[in-house]
């Protein structure tokens, strides 16, 4: 690993050596695990059914003998029983939206938001982001973790903020031609959305100030890093993280290597896990990632199940491993008629076809008893009726050659297909629901 020359104004954790690492996470792990179990009767009531108590905790791999903890277990906590901390030590309140049930719930402590802004600065410095950059921040602000975490960290680091928000994506292009930010954070759906706009307002999207993009919140593919960057002229780089470990901010790609996010291990510890059997797999295989947060006071979590699917991957630009990019999530496959199939896969099929854009939705429907998938696709252009059904019938082909499934597609014009200010909503399910 070379980081000659780079390790200027790193955190010293970044340039440790493994041992040093492994020693402060186990430290801070078994600190975790204890907080947990003291403070937190429904996980302590897992560890009795199972027989695991802190004092098994000794070494990292050992975390595998303690139980999981799901998003369920939030839920059914609702609002607060999973907080290990008075709620007079409690600053901060977020929440996810609750379109599948209660939302999921998240408490901070002071120190918690203290962490979490220095993550995030830690993130937009390697995303090649430097002191007293002007910085828009497109993502949701309120109980949404994007908006918030962003702005803090972005002040953390010395940036300028400019606290844009979601939506009025003619006011986010009017405020980037007038403010002139070098970086923006946002959704990589709808920055596309933005960079449409900028042409329909006849920007030269490439001749905007933007020189670098942090993109997070959703599934991101290669295809579509390289749409946004031809597009834009930036560098675009992958930022991780969820609300139930701490929101955005647990894992960053570095601009040197662009080489899919470091894992901030020195707050977060992760695994790599069988999502039907829930066993721990050796380190480069593919799986559900689950975490143990090491430094977290209001709501630790441990072995959380996040259902990303990606990898573990060796140290290249910091000492911390990475992970791949999210491939999907084990509760977003699809299975029909046997076929297992993720929304990007079709993304990453369609953007290999010249005059399909990135702007797509599936529709899942139950045909009698068998379930069906259809794809609604943007062409790049205006087309005529020929060139329409050509591409359509080339993307078909390609989904049946590389994916083994029948799908009706229908290729539509620019603009038909339904925009979102936030993450995007790939999947319509118009299935009946379940009795």
């Amino acid at each position: 690993m070379n980081t000659e020359g780079r390790t200027a104004g790193l955190d010293p954790i970044e340039t440790a050596s493994a041992d040093e690492l492994q020693s402060l996470q186990l430290e801070r792990m078994r600190q975790s695990v204890r907080h947990t179990y003291d403070n937190v009767a429904p996980y302590r009531k897992k560890c009795e059914a199972t027989g695991v108590t802190p004092d098994d905790l000794q070494s990292l791999s050992d975390i595998s003998k303690f139980p999981f903890t799901y998003k369920a277990d939030l839920r059914e906590n609702y609002p607060f029983g999973l907080t290990a901390v008075p709620m007079d030590d409690v600053v901060r309140i977020h929440a996810s939206s609750g379109t599948t049930g209660k939302p999921t719930v998240v408490t901070y402590t002071q120190n918690d938001i203290h962490n979490w802004a220095d993550l995030v600065a830690r993130c937009i410095r390697a995303s090649g982001g430097q002191r007293k950059d002007l910085l828009h921040v497109a993502y949701g602000y309120g109980l949404f973790t994007g908006g918030l975490g962003a702005h803090y960290g972005a002040e953390r680091m010395g940036c300028a903020v400019i606290p844009m928000g979601g939506g009025q994506t003619s006011k986010q292009v009017q405020l980037i031609r007038d403010f002139k930010p070098r970086i923006i954070m946002i959704t990589p759906s709808y920055m596309l959305n933005v960079i449409d706009e900028m042409e329909r307002q006849g920007m030269d999207p490439r001749e905007s100030s933007l020189k670098i993009g942090i993109f997070g919140a959703e599934p991101w593919t290669g295809s579509m890093r390289t749409e946004i960057e031809n597009r834009l002229g930036i560098d675009a780089i992958d930022i991780y993280g969820l609300s139930e470990v701490g929101g955005p901010g647990v894992a960053n790609e570095c601009i040197e290597t662009k080489d899919g996010p470091t894992i901030w291990e020195d707050h977060f510890y992760p695994e790599i896990i069988n999502p039907e059997t829930g066993e721990v797999l050796p380190e480069g295989e593919y799986g559900e990632l689950v975490f143990t947060t090491l430094t977290k006071e209001a709501m630790p979590m441990i072995r959380y199940r996040t259902r990303d699917l990606t990898r573990l991957l060796p140290p290249t630009s910091r000492s911390m491993r990475r992970m791949d990019k999210i491939t999907g999530r084990s509760d977003d496959m699809l299975i029909i008629r046997g076929v297992n199939i993720f929304p990007s896969q079709v993304e990453e099929i369609a953007l290999k076809i010249d005059g399909l854009s990135p702007h797509y939705q599936l529709t899942v429907e139950r045909d009698g008893h068998m379930d069906s998938l259809s794809v609604r696709v943007e062409a790049r252009e205006s087309l005529d009726a020929g060139s329409i059904a050509k591409l359509g019938s080339e993307l078909q082909h390609q989904i049946k050659s590389l994916i083994g499934l029948n799908m009706v597609v229908d290729v539509v014009p620019p603009g038909d297909v339904e925009r979102s200010e936030g993450k995007a909503k790939r999947v319509i399910d118009k299935r009946p629901s379940n009795p």
